[in-house]
């Protein structure tokens, strides 16, 4: 998948003009009953696989020009990884005050990196470059660089189970790396991820590892949704369905530039959520059932 691919994916409507009144009619009769099931049902059924419900918390601020890659909750403060579908300096490492959505702290990545998943893992932070295989790795406090890896492949999501880190790269694989040497421990196939309405793949993303599971964004779907991996087996357990969550509480002004769900974090004490995406004006926590 090229750059263009992931960054610029968009769900294409194509308009058929109806050969004579009768089609136009049965036309019109099956996108309403296709526009009703989407309302009821916004993702590819999976019967074998239940689908998680979820409460919301609270609603907060996020910053518009985040294109979100990675997030995660550290002390009561958002850790924000973002990419530059330009190229032009926009990828950044933040923290973020969850009250204003407003970085409190920040390094700005070179031009030719493009910003990818992050996780914190043993006081430092490590961050993923999309194709340019580099991980950084920074001092957690004072964000200083103290070192960087190199890697075969694309880099997408990360996130840690206290012992590996674990990321993706696009191949729905779960590949768990030394967190000291950033050596392949092993990898493990996730079976089980829903494809889209028109039969294309879709892939993990950003990752989240809580109380044994794994939580992914899904990428390339016509949909908002997340699914929970039993990190041992590879096996998806669970889809939340999150469709039309930013438009509920959001008007169309701020949601004109949105791109897809991508931004998981969870705080542990609170048993709570932190969802965002792309470009989004808006920053969720919720908690999942």
């Amino acid at each position: 998948m090229n750059i263009s691919e992931k960054i610029f994916f968009k769900k294409k409507i194509r308009l058929m003009r109806p050969i004579n009144i009768v089609l136009f009619s049965i036309l019109l009769f099956f996108t309403a009953c296709h526009n009703n099931n989407e309302k009821e049902n916004t993702y590819p059924t999976t019967p074998s696989i239940p689908s998680l419900s979820y409460k919301i918390i609270s609603v907060l601020p996020h910053d518009t020009t985040s294109f979100t890659e990675g997030l995660e909750f550290h002390k009561g403060y958002l850790y924000e990884s973002t990419g530059d579908p330009d190229y032009a300096g926009r990828s950044k490492l933040a923290k973020i005050n969850t009250t204003t959505g407003m970085d409190e702290q920040k390094i700005i990545l070179a031009p030719a990196y493009f910003g990818e998943g992050i996780t914190l893992l043993n006081r430092k932070i490590y961050q993923l470059t999309y194709k340019e295989q580099k991980c950084f790795v920074y001092d957690a406090a004072t964000f200083k660089k103290l070192k960087e890896f190199t890697y075969q492949g694309e880099g997408w999501g990360m996130t840690n189970d206290g012992k590996y880190l674990i990321m993706d790269n696009g191949s729905n694989e779960l590949i768990y790396r030394d967190p000291e040497t950033f050596n392949i421990v092993k990898t493990v196939p996730v079976t089980g991820v829903p494809k889209d309405y028109n039969g294309h793949d879709v892939f993990i993303n950003e990752l989240e590892y809580v109380d044994g599971f794994i939580y992914a964004n899904l990428y390339t779907m016509d949909f908002d949704q997340l699914v929970k991996i039993d990190p041992a087996t590879g096996k998806v357990m669970g889809i939340l369905n999150l469709n039309g969550l930013l438009e509920r509480y959001a008007p169309p002004a701020e949601t004109s530039k949105r791109d897809v769900l991508n931004g998981i974090a969870y705080d542990n004490a609170n048993k709570t959520f932190y969802i965002t995406g792309k470009y989004w004006p808006k920053l969720f926590a919720i908690q999942i059932q």
